[in-house]
């Protein structure tokens, strides 16, 4: 919401089955809600008639629910505009694709990463350095999530695709951006709350670890009071993107208005990525595995 605002657009209608959301007052407290699909339908088909369709539909659903939503969208004659992931599947792409053209409309997806100034200049540098060089990379994600996460959709593996989908998609998506394609992928770890593995791509070693369990965090980070931490090593170098998150979504919208937005076949690599790593049975600590992997941690703490 805040993205479409600061864009200069107006939301019109939204649907959410929980009708906790007032914060929808700091943006658009006239736009039309509803908590039934089928009334939002009506209601968009209305203004079809009568103002002429909607230009965008900007899907924010639970992860299994973005193919069906992405759909409607297109069948009901706009561009959609989705989170991540697109899909859970990589062969909901190709249907998605054939819809697109039976439709002539468009699905667009955020993949905010690939805005961020240090990624667009991390990827300048290795596009003008050597070619045959492959980087040793350590990429490391802690995102501190609580008891809420586990009764919610996101602590379904078969809706949300797990913690490698929910909170690795946007960097896997920019290391194939930037170092080109996988040709080996390897998990050591893959639970409720922590996933890591190995992944080789054309210029790029990767070891990565990625949890949601806050015992995981750095000591410093920890002093700090935080409860996120960010951290890609490459060649033993830490390059720095902490900060600057806040306005990519913003960034992305603008940039889909101005036809520069990230279509349905930039995110299949990504989406093929997290699939793939779902369905590997992780090997355990043999190999070459991320440094945290080799934390012994009793459980989540707020785990039920």
């Amino acid at each position: 919401m805040k993205a479409i605002q600061q864009t200069g657009n107006v939301l019109l209608a939204a649907v959410d089955k929980n009708d906790s959301v007032g914060i929808i007052d700091n943006y658009f407290p006239e736009a039309a809600f509803f908590t039934e699909f089928e009334r939002f339908d009506r209601h968009l088909e209305k203004l079809k008639r009568k103002e002429g369709k909607i230009d965008y539909v900007s899907v924010c659903s639970p992860n299994y629910l973005h193919d069906a939503h992405i759909r409607f969208g297109l069948r009901y004659g706009a561009d959609v505009i989705c989170e991540k992931p697109t899909v859970l599947n990589p062969w909901n792409i190709d249907a998605l694709q054939d819809i697109e053209k039976e439709t002539g409309r468009k699905t667009l997806n955020i993949l905010q990463l690939r805005l961020h100034e240090s990624v667009i200049a991390l990827k300048k540098k290795t596009e003008e350095g050597p070619k045959d060089k492959v980087y040793d990379i350590d990429l490391t994600y802690i995102a501190s999530r609580g008891n809420w996460y586990f009764a919610s959709w996101k602590g379904d593996d078969e809706k949300s695709g797990g913690v490698s989908t929910n909170i690795g998609i946007h960097f896997f998506d920019m290391l194939g951006w930037i170092f080109g394609s996988i040709t080996m992928n390897v998990v050591h770890i893959h639970t409720h709350d922590r996933a890591a593995g190995y992944l080789e791509f054309d210029q790029a070693r990767v070891r990565w670890f990625l949890s949601i369990n806050p015992q995981t965090l750095p000591e410093k980070v920890k002093e700090q009071g935080q409860r996120t931490h960010r951290s890609l090593l490459i060649d033993r170098e830490t390059v720095e993107f902490s900060s600057g998150f806040s306005e990519l979504h913003t960034k992305s919208y603008a940039e889909i208005l101005r036809g520069n937005g990230f279509d349905l076949e930039e995110s299949r690599k990504a989406v093929e990525t997290v699939y793939d790593i779902r369905h590997t049975s992780p090997i355990g600590l043999k190999g070459d595995y991320h440094p945290l992997c080799k934390l012994e941690l009793s459980d989540h703490p707020f785990k039920r």
